[in-house]
C-alpha cells in the first residue's frame, strides 16, 4: 500500500494520477490523505482509500499509515507559522514516528536542491527543507528527498501580468542561468520510486531540467511560443518582502522567503546535479507549449 499526501495539490495530484494509470501499479493499494474528500474527483475517491484530515495531525497519520509500506511526503506551506522549523519538522514529526511505529519502508518526499553549498544555512525554506530530510533519515526509514529546482509552474501565478501585460518579474538577476524543474517531472520521478522500492538508505536525488536558464533567456522563450513579446523585470528584494507582507502573509514565511531567493541568486542552485538529472526532464520551451500556452489562452 502507498500513501499519498497532498493528493489535490500541484504535484501530488500528479503523482497520484500516475499512480492510478500505471499498469504496473494494479498491486499496489492507494490511500490519500487529504483534509476534504469531496475536493477529489469522483472518479479517483472510488479508486482509493481516503484518511480525512491533516498528515501534520498525530492521529491522523496514526490511522492513515496501518498497513502501509511506502509514503509520498509534501508538507503544505504554512505562511502564518511563528517559525520555519514549525513550519517544515514540527509538522512532520507525528508522521516521522509514526513511520516507525507502523514499518513504514520507504518514503519519498519533496526538498530543495542546495545541501552542501555555503548558502545552504541561511536559505529560508530551503534551509527548514533540509532540516526535515535531516529527521526523516534519522528515522531510519529509507528516504529519498526530491531535491528540487524552482518550480516552472510558479509562473502561473503570475498569469494575469503575463497576459495583460506582457511581462514576468522576480528578484533574480536578468543574466543569472539557474535550473528550473516542471513539477510533471517531480510527480514522475516520485511515482517510480515509490512503485519501483528497490532502494536502501537515505539519499537525495536532484530533480532539474534539462538546462539552466537566465530569467531573460526564459522570458525570450515565452515570447517565442506565445507569439507575443514577454520582458523580464527584476525587482528588489525588499519589494518583494513588500508584495508578500501586503497579502497578509507572516513575518517568519516573508523572511524565509526573502532568504530563499537571495540565496538561489547568490548560487543556491548551482550545485554539481546534471549527473543525475530526473529522466525524460521537460525543457522549459516544452513547457511553455505544453502548459504556459494554453493556460494563456484559456
Amino acid at each position: 500500500m502507498i500513501i499519498i499526501t497532498t493528493p489535490t495539490g500541484a504535484i501530488g495530484s500528479q503523482v497520484l494520477h500516475q499512480l492510478l494509470t500505471d499498469s504496473s501499479a494494479t498491486s499496489e493499494a492507494i490511500r490519500v490523505i487529504v483534509r476534504d474528500p469531496d475536493s477529489l474527483a469522483p472518479s479517483v475517491r472510488d479508486r482509493v482509500e481516503v484518511v480525512t484530515g491533516s498528515h501534520g495531525d498525530r492521529a491522523v497519520v496514526e490511522r492513515a499509515f496501518a498497513g502501509a509500506d511506502a509514503v509520498f511526503w509534501l508538507v503544505p506551506p504554512d505562511p502564518h507559522a511563528a517559525t520555519l522549523e514549525e513550519a517544515y519538522s514540527g509538522f512532520s514529526r507525528a508522521a516521522v514516528e509514526a513511520f516507525t511505529a507502523h514499518g513504514i519502508s520507504h518514503v519519498v518526499g519533496v526538498s530543495a536542491l542546495g545541501r552542501g553549498t555555503p548558502q545552504a544555512t541561511r536559505a529560508g525554506l530551503v534551509t527548514a527543507s533540509l532540516a526535515m530530510d535531516d529527521l526523516i533519515s534519522r528515522s531510519g526509514v529509507a528516504y529519498r528527498a526530491l531535491a528540487c529546482a524552482s518550480f516552472m509552474d510558479n509562473l502561473l501565478r503570475q498569469l494575469p501580468s503575463i497576459r495583460d501585460h506582457g511581462s514576468v518579474t522576480d528578484t533574480l538577476d536578468p543574466d543569472r542561468r539557474w535550473p528550473a524543474v516542471a513539477t510533471r517531472d517531480i510527480a514522475t520521478t516520485a511515482a517510480g520510486l515509490l512503485l519501483d522500492r528497490d532502494w536502501t538508505g537515505s539519499s537525495a536525488i536532484p530533480v532539474v531540467g534539462p538546462e539552466d536558464l537566465s530569467p531573460t533567456e526564459m522570458a525570450a522563450i515565452m515570447s517565442e511560443v506565445l507569439g507575443r513579446p514577454i520582458r523580464y523585470q527584476q525587482r528588489t528584494l525588499e519589494a518583494y518582502a513588500e508584495s508578500l507582507a501586503g497579502f497578509g502573509l507572516g513575518s517568519a514565511f516573508v523572511e524565509g522567503m526573502v532568504d530563499m531567493m537571495r540565496a538561489k541568486d547568490s548560487g543556491l542552485d548551482a550545485g554539481p546535479h546534471r549527473d543525475s538529472t530526473a529522466p525524460g526532464a521537460t525543457a522549459f520551451r516544452t513547457w511553455c507549449e505544453i502548459v504556459l500556452k494554453p493556460a494563456v489562452a484559456a
